[in-house]
C-alpha cells in the first residue's frame, strides 16, 4: 500500500498550479501542514460561534475552516512530493498537526451537541480520542513493515464529511427546528466515535494478516 492517502481531487489541476504558486512564494510543505491546524482552529472557532447565537456565521465559518484544513493536507504533499521538497522530518509535520486539527474539530462538536444532552462533551471526547488512534495504528503498521492503510470506515475524509453534513443539519435546525438545535452534532459526533472504533479494529486485523503473509524476500 503507498504511503500516500488515495485522493481523487489530487488530479485536479488546480491544485497543482496552487501548490507551485505557493512554492514560488518560498513556502515550505511543513509550513502548509502547520497552516492546516489554524484552519482547523478557526472551525473549531465557529462552532463555539455558533453555539452562542451566531448560528450560520459560525456554521459558515466552521466549513470554511475544514475545506481549508483539507486543502492545505492536499498542498503539503503535492508541494513535497511533486514539487520535490520532501525533508527528513516531513513525516512528522504531516502526522502531527492532523491530530491536531482532528482534536480541534471533533472535540468542538461539543459546544453545540451539549444543547441536547448533558454528556456530549465525553461522547466528543471519545470520538476525538478514537479518531486519533485510527492514526496511531495506522503508523504503528507501517513501522511495523505491513504498510499504510487508509481505509475507513472512518478515516479522516469520512470524519470530515461526517462533521461537514453535521454542520449542514445544524444549519436546518436553527432555521426550522430551533429546539433540537446541536442534535446533529450529537448525532455526528456518535457516529464518528463507532466508525473510528470500527476503523482501529478492522485496521489491526488487517496488520496482522499482512504480518503473517511470507516476506518476499524469503
Amino acid at each position: 500500500m503507498e504511503n500516500r492517502r488515495d485522493v481523487a481531487s489530487r488530479g485536479k489541476r488546480i491544485f497543482h498550479k496552487i501548490s507551485r504558486k505557493l512554492i514560488q512564494m518560498g513556502l515550505t510543505p511543513n509550513m502548509i501542514s502547520v497552516a492546516s491546524v489554524v484552519f482547523a482552529a478557526i472551525a473549531a472557532t465557529g462552532m463555539y460561534l455558533a453555539s452562542t447565537g451566531a448560528v450560520l456565521i459560525g456554521m459558515i465559518l466552521a466549513l470554511i475552516g475544514i475545506q481549508m484544513r483539507l486543502v492545505c493536507n492536499l498542498i503539503d504533499g503535492l508541494m513535497a512530493v511533486e514539487g520535490g521538497l520532501s525533508s527528513p522530518e516531513g513525516e512528522i509535520y504531516n502526522d502531527v498537526p492532523d491530530r491536531f486539527s482532528d482534536w480541534f474539530i471533533i472535540l468542538s462538536m461539543g459546544f453545540l451537541a451539549i444543547k441536547q444532552f448533558e454528556q456530549a462533551w465525553l461522547i466528543c471526547w471519545v470520538a476525538t480520542t478514537f479518531a486519533i488512534l485510527t492514526a496511531y495504528i495506522r503508523v504503528l503498521g507501517a513501522s511495523m513493515g505491513a504498510g499504510h492503510n487508509f481505509n475507513g470506515p472512518m478515516a479522516k475524509q469520512h470524519r470530515m464529511a461526517v462533521v461537514n453534513i453535521s454542520i449542514v443539519f445544524t444549519i436546518i435546525e436553527h432555521y426550522f427546528a430551533s429546539d433540537f438545535l446541536g442534535i446533529s452534532m450529537l448525532f455526528g459526533a456518535c457516529v464518528i466515535a463507532i466508525g473510528s472504533l470500527a476503523t482501529c479494529f478492522k485496521r489491526l486485523v488487517w496488520i496482522a494478516r499482512e504480518l503473517k503473509k511470507p516476506s518476499s524476500k524469503t
